[in-house]
C-alpha cells in the first residue's frame, strides 16, 4: 500500500474511525465469546449454517490479514526507531 504522503489523511477522522472501529470489533469478540461459552465447536458445526459460519470465517480471516500488516508495520517503525534497521 502506498505510504501516507501520497495521500492527504485527516488525522481526526482516522483517529475516530479507529476507535469506532475498536469498539465494533470488541462488540463482535464479546459476541464470539458468548457462542464460544456456551456451544462446544462440534455443535456449532454440526447445528449451526454453514454458510453463516463460512461468512463468518472469512470475516475473521479477513481480518486476521488486516491486522497483520498493521503490526508488522508497527514492529517495523519500532524497529526502526530503536535503530534495529
Amino acid at each position: 500500500m502506498a505510504p501516507a504522503a501520497k495521500k492527504q489523511i485527516d488525522v481526526n477522522h482516522l483517529q475516530a474511525d479507529l476507535a469506532a472501529s475498536a469498539v465494533e470489533l470488541l462488540s463482535a469478540q464479546c459476541a464470539a465469546d458468548r457462542v464460544r461459552l456456551q456451544y462446544s465447536p462440534q455443535d456449532i458445526v454440526a447445528l449451526g449454517e454453514r454458510q453463516t459460519l463460512k461468512r463468518a470465517i472469512a470475516s475473521v480471516e479477513a481480518l486476521h490479514r488486516f491486522f497483520s500488516q498493521i503490526e508488522a508495520q508497527i514492529q517495523y517503525q519500532d524497529d526502526s526507531n530503536n535503530g534495529k534497521r
